[in-house]
């Protein structure tokens, strides 16, 4: 499903969650969001750029980077420490 972003229509009549922006998983199907599921102000969709391009191994190196332990299973039970 894909990642919407949605920030306050008017900064003045809302809440720091909507005031700073937001994302929501949403179907396509789904009608866009009016108002913030916080505080009821009236808020927009923002246009942001897609995600595409995303190897699994950035991800891993990033995960690394970020000093995360990823594991591969062996058997019921049994793990062994990629990094």
């Amino acid at each position: 499903m894909p990642t919407y972003d949605y920030e306050a229509a008017d900064a003045k009549k809302s809440c720091p969650y909507c005031a700073n922006g937001f994302e929501t998983v949403q179907s396509i199907h789904d009608p866009h969001l009016t108002v913030c599921p916080k505080c009821g102000a009236p808020i927009k969709r923002v246009i942001s750029a897609p995600a595409i391009g995303r190897s699994k191994s950035k991800l891993d190196d990033r995960a690394k980077a970020a000093g995360f332990t990823k594991l591969k299973r062996l058997g019921k039970g049994e793990y062994e420490k990629i990094y």
